[in-house]
């Protein structure tokens, strides 16, 4: 059962960032660069958690799991603050 959960976590975050950036490649407005950019390292965090707790459960990658996520909420962070 958490198989599949990994599973469509991850396909749930590619399908936002890819409709996020395919929105931003049409209207060019910044946040949606942004938020996509954060689903993209969302999408690489939830990628991380199903090769960790399924496939190489021996090996820790926690510290690798949460570096996508750490960078797309910091560029998602970016954007709202710095971007005008």
């Amino acid at each position: 059962m958490a198989t599949i959960v990994y599973g469509l976590c991850a396909l749930t975050s590619i399908a936002c960032a890819v409709l996020l950036l395919r929105a931003y490649a049409s209207t060019r407005v910044r946040l949606l660069l942004w938020s996509g950019l954060c689903f993209t390292g969302l999408a690489l965090n939830n990628i991380l958690l199903f090769v960790d707790m399924r496939l190489v459960p021996e090996i820790d990658l926690s510290v690798w799991r949460t570096l996508p996520a750490l960078a797309g909420v910091g560029l998602l962070l970016y954007g709202l603050v710095w971007d005008t």
